[in-house]
């Protein structure tokens, strides 16, 4: 073979990523997380300097990571500066529209396929969280909604479609910003809970059209329930958009 038309394979080892990579990598997910957990209110800029100043970074990571999460959809650009996205009403249609498909066809596919099982062990240690959750309810908060996603998550997780599960988790992230004002009273969380249980229950047990029809119930049964809540829940944006 002609030597000049042949270039050996590289096999020096991957040396990793550089500091500069994974600084940018690790602002981009402190970021990414501050913006999905709520740490930012609607109306609040995500200035460069107090940012920079926040993860003890300069400015340019900061930089990188706000374009990265203009890119995914997470943030907007708005009057001097980018802001959280909030979707509007008739986002939020379409997302939660998306959410309860996503949802149900993670046990509908089990129903439908006789060769097809739940993941006891997942079941089994996703109950034994929210066993512990009935005995010591934890506090309203409007981050209880974390832990409302990885249930959902989980349930998905043990229908054995990881495609399905990790659309959910995207769209779930997309909402978190309205939804987790949906637990800012205590009865609200202590019922997600006995739901939550009811729900597993049925899917640890077999029960899985039972399984399906409390699942449906929970995550809203018709549009009009779906768009009530949204509504409900962008109301308590704004009365708490303010607010430290």
């Amino acid at each position: 073979m002609d030597s000049m038309l042949y270039t050996p394979p590289d096999t020096t080892p991957d040396p990793g990523p550089t500091p500069a990579t994974s600084l940018r990598e690790t602002t981009y997910a402190q970021l990414r997380t501050a913006v999905l957990d709520g740490e930012f209110g609607p109306r609040e800029r995500l200035a460069e300097m107090r940012l920079a100043a926040r993860f003890g970074v300069s400015r340019t990571p900061v930089r990188e990571a706000l374009a990265r999460l203009l890119a995914d959809g997470l943030i907007e650009r708005g009057d001097g500066g980018f802001y959280v996205t909030i979707p509007n009403l008739h986002q939020l249609k379409d997302l939660y529209e998306l959410r309860v498909t996503l949802e149900l066809r993670g046990i509908a596919r089990v129903i439908e396929d006789p060769s097809a099982r739940h993941d006891p062990a997942i079941i089994a240690a996703e109950l034994e969280r929210w066993y512990a959750m009935r005995e010591n309810p934890p506090e309203r908060d409007p981050r209880f909604v974390i832990r409302d996603e990885r249930f959902h998550a989980e349930l998905s997780r043990a229908a054995g479609n990881p495609a399905l599960t990790d659309a959910l988790v995207t769209v779930s992230e997309r909402i978190r910003s309205v939804r987790m004002y949906d637990f800012l009273t205590q009865d609200r969380v202590e019922t997600t809970i006995t739901e939550h249980i009811e729900i597993m229950e049925f899917v640890r047990d077999g029960r899985l059209g039972e399984g399906y029809r409390a699942l449906h119930a929970h995550v809203g049964d018709s549009m009009a329930v779906v768009l009530q809540r949204a509504q409900r829940a962008m109301t308590q944006m704004a009365l708490h958009a303010d607010r430290p």
